[in-house]
């Protein structure tokens, strides 16, 4: 009799357990923890900062829309950071897509070395924000550098450093960006392999050649990773840090100085942290209005199966 008791107590638990979801909570438990204690809560007193002059030193003043005013009004260094990282964005971002699609578009058939390859096209993304690559690549681009001597090689004489002049330190950055596409080749990859091959086959037999069948059959049925691989980009092109930081400084006359950095040095060289937490949300603000935009385009040019 009580272990029939003890039975039904049990299966009563797990019913419990399963109807509302209370296992789901407890497995997902130190995610939320982690969430809320390093992202949320951090983000919730950013934006309280936001609105006081705060120096670390002292209790923070609320000084209400003013540091959001002086961003507009009284920073001139404040809007050109911010073109600077638009810049970047605007040419590394379709850059970076186009390469990792070429390179995926070469890779999308199996071989022997396939795995080899795609490993070595992937690594660049995992070291390419380290500050040893970024030190690397300065003294790549310096007079006495590696790509200098390469032209020299060739027989183009040159000891210009790249990284000096206004007109060519920023796409030394966007190379550095356009080199670390390996994960975007390999979603690129994953959504290549989905295409359906009746689709190239039926094409074929119609006289199709390959560059229809990229521009009427692939491009359209990829563009949802298009798409994703789009929003990914954009916001990694506008929290660009180290590239700036480690490499130019900003130098040469803040040609290269990204908004990142701007902030990070208001924040924690200036001293002036409410303002620093200002500028984060007005990036943040952006971003998320760009990404909306974004989003709400994609009917026009997005293609989704499932829905047609």
């Amino acid at each position: 009799m009580n272990v029939n008791k003890k039975n039904t107590r049990k299966k009563t638990f797990g019913q419990l357990l399963n109807q509302e979801g209370v296992a789901g909570y407890i497995l997902i438990l130190p995610f939320l923890i982690g969430f809320f204690s390093f992202i949320a809560l951090p983000m919730l007193m950013s934006f309280g900062l936001s609105f006081t002059r705060y120096n670390v030193l002292k209790s923070p003043e609320f000084i209400g829309l003013e540091n959001y005013i002086k961003m507009f009004t009284n920073d001139p260094k404040y809007l050109k950071t911010f073109f600077v990282t638009l810049y970047y964005a605007v040419f590394s971002v379709p850059l970076r897509l186009i390469m990792a699609l070429g390179v995926a578009m070469l890779l999308v058939k199996t071989t022997k070395l396939s795995k080899f390859y795609r490993a070595v096209y992937y690594l660049p993304s995992i070291i390419g924000s380290s500050v040893a690559v970024a030190i690397l690549w300065k003294r790549m681009f310096a007079s006495d550098g590696v790509v200098n001597a390469l032209l020299q090689t060739v027989g183009i004489p040159c000891d210009k450093s790249w990284l000096g002049s206004q007109d060519t330190a920023i796409w030394t950055l966007i190379l550095l960006a356009v080199w670390q596409f390996g994960s975007s080749m390999l979603i690129f990859l994953s959504g290549l392999k989905q295409v359906p091959v009746a689709l190239y086959e039926s094409a074929t037999m119609d006289g199709a050649n390959s560059f229809h069948k990229f521009f009427k059959i692939t491009l359209p049925m990829i563009t949802p990773t298009i798409f994703f691989n789009l929003i990914n980009q954009i916001i990694n092109g506008f929290m660009a840090f180290t590239q700036s930081y480690i490499i130019t400084q900003g130098k040469p006359r803040d040609s290269t100085l990204f908004y990142t950095v701007y902030m990070y040095q208001n924040s924690f060289t200036f001293n002036k942290l409410g303002y620093g937490c200002a500028m984060a949300w007005a990036m943040t603000i952006f971003v998320a209005i760009l990404t909306y935009i974004i989003f709400k385009t994609q009917n026009k040019w997005v293609y989704y199966e499932s829905e047609r």
